[in-house]
């Protein structure tokens, strides 16, 4: 057999050629897209590390907020985060398992698709007026943590949703098939097969979910958050700083502050997503480890 038969044509140079041209465009555009967050980082560091101290994160607030620590703030910012998951994640997981197991394709089903798609597209603030209306105003509940931490709630719950929903629609058919051929009721099939098949990916919603609550303004501007309360919360129906809301006011509305305190505080707020994300991650990928499919 000739050994010419096996050298590339010009075709397959070509090829070659436009192959390389369009991963040098996909790299190009991916460097694109992680330049921005690496310049973001560098300038967090190099401005606001000097910030950084023990003091900084376990003290208060001090001479009008243009000294002290965040402590307040941080503390606030993980109640008003655990208390919207508590909120949030067995509503939105009990939605998805419903309208994916349950619920039939018909035109009440795709109405409710429709409202959970619309919903993600509302913008904060109107979600900030519909929280004071509803929970400040409506069910007396006042400018808590209780009540920002629900509007954060139905702010994120589409999130929860689409993802769970996605998650469960994932998993084999053929693993509800075997369990209901050996007796299984709809039930029994969820609990014991589906959902725990389905649990990496729920947590990608409660991760993108943390993202989103703890880097809000708006919403808990009009439901629960102090401009300045140098103490720490007893309860949920107690105000609190938050973390979002503090590095808006130092970087805004306090005269003579120090330029490192704002860009310390956005530094912190970024770390708290980063930790909290990071260990969401964690655990995922160990579910997603134990999976035999």
């Amino acid at each position: 057999m000739s050994p010419s038969l096996f050298q590339a044509t010009a075709l397959n140079r070509r090829n070659r050629v436009r192959e390389r041209a369009w991963r040098g465009v996909f790299l190009g555009m991916t460097l694109l897209l992680i330049l921005p967050v690496a310049l973001i980082l560098g300038v967090l560091v190099v401005k606001g590390s000097p910030a950084l101290s023990w003091e900084f994160f376990t003290t208060m607030p001090s001479n009008g907020m243009t000294a002290g620590g965040i402590f307040p703030a941080l503390v606030g910012t993980l109640w008003l985060v655990f208390v919207a998951l508590i909120a949030s994640v067995p509503i939105g997981v009990a939605a998805a398992i419903y309208l994916s197991e349950y619920a039939k394709d018909n035109w009440l089903t795709r109405t409710i698709n429709l409202a959970i798609i619309n919903l993600a597209g509302v913008p904060s603030i109107v979600h900030a007026l519909f929280g004071l209306g509803a929970f400040v105003l409506f069910f007396r509940f006042g400018t808590s943590i209780l009540a920002a931490s629900l509007t954060l709630a139905v702010m994120t719950l589409p999130v929860v949703i689409v993802s769970t929903r996605e998650s469960l629609q994932a998993v084999p058919m053929a693993f509800r098939e075997a369990c209901w051929s050996m007796g299984a009721t709809r039930w029994q099939t969820i609990r014991h097969v589906v959902l725990p098949n389905s649990l990496s990916g729920i947590l990608t919603g409660v991760i993108l979910e943390v993202s989103r609550t703890v880097g809000e303004t708006a919403p808990i501007m009009f439901t629960g958050a102090a401009f300045f309360l140098p103490v720490l919360p007893e309860s949920v129906f107690d105000q609190t700083m938050a973390m979002s809301l503090h590095l808006f006011v130092v970087s805004t509305q306090v005269p003579d502050v120090p330029e490192e305190l704002p860009f310390g505080v956005a530094l912190v707020l970024i770390g708290m997503v980063l930790v909290l994300n990071s260990v969401s991650i964690a655990f995922r990928m160990y579910l997603r480890g134990k999976k035999k499919w």
